[in-house]
């Protein structure tokens, strides 16, 4: 018998997890991304890692508890134990587009919405697509629904109602700023909004790139502002990552010692 609990993430800096290799290639670094819908993620793993690495700092020990022991040398099982907290990948809720006139709306798609509705056990009807929240405002055309407009193109919006059923718990979002569009447009508009830095090695010496180690790197990010979730399974209560509150600020992802990664992680549900 599981506890059901589940964690909340807003990005408060592009976060990247994923690809790593690049720097002497000068290839991109990409993150990852969703097999179905193409958008960004996170795995459990990145996730359990860095809840491992913070309770290890303030509670030595509790971590292989909670987490699980690692293995060690010279034992025939090699030492490991189970882990009574189970994460699964953080999925998108909302992600932050540019689009002229807003100047930024929050998309998010049907599949992405029915995955939050199971892990956060919401008694709601998934919006149709191609929906906006009561109050966005947006360029009224004869005949037509209200437009959107896009950096590479715009939609219809064909219904209208009230969303903020659909923000999570902890995300600052503006409930008039939501958009739910379709399945098949969620990777494009996805795409518009990464957030993408190029960068270039320079010579220790002096401010000169580095064209003998290939210098020149491009990397990706989900932009500041997206809201992620991951489902969270207990074997027992009694967790408390954060002490007596339900949230705090993580990093999850590389590139921290240039500002990335910077999040504000919630939980709620049964896992105190």
């Amino acid at each position: 018998m599981y506890h059901s609990a589940y964690g909340v993430i807003e990005a408060l800096a592009p976060i990247h997890v994923g690809a790593t290799a690049g720097e002497e290639t000068g290839n991109l670094n990409l993150i990852f991304r969703d097999q179905f819908t193409q958008t960004g993620m996170i795995p459990g793993s990145s996730i359990r890692g860095r809840f491992r690495a913070d309770m290890r700092d303030g509670k030595q020990g509790e971590e292989q508890t909670w987490y699980g022991h690692e293995s060690v040398d010279n034992r025939p099982d090699g030492g490991t134990t189970e882990a009574l907290v189970k994460f699964e990948y953080a999925s998108l809720v909302w992600l932050p587009v540019f689009c002229p006139g807003q100047p930024v709306v929050f998309v998010t798609c049907p599949l992405l919405l029915k995955r939050y509705k199971r892990i956060a056990k919401l008694d709601a009807d998934v919006p149709a697509p191609y929906t906006a929240a009561t109050g966005l405002e947006g360029r009224q055309m004869a005949g037509r629904g209200k437009i959107l407009f896009f950096n590479l193109g715009f939609i219809e919006l064909e219904h209208e109602e009230d969303l903020s059923a659909w923000i999570p718990p902890g995300a600052d979002l503006d409930p008039k700023k939501l958009v739910v569009v379709g399945d098949n447009d969620i990777a494009m508009l996805h795409d518009m909004a990464l957030y993408r830095q190029s960068r270039v090695k320079l010579l220790d010496e002096m401010e000169k790139v580095d064209t003998e180690r290939g210098a020149f790197f491009n990397t990706e990010a989900l932009p500041e502002g997206s809201v992620l979730v991951f489902p969270i399974a207990l074997k027992r209560k009694g967790w408390k990552p954060f002490g007596e509150e339900n949230s705090s600020e993580l990093y999850f992802g590389g590139l921290e010692s240039i500002g990335f990664g910077r999040c504000r992680v919630s939980l709620a549900g049964e896992y105190q």
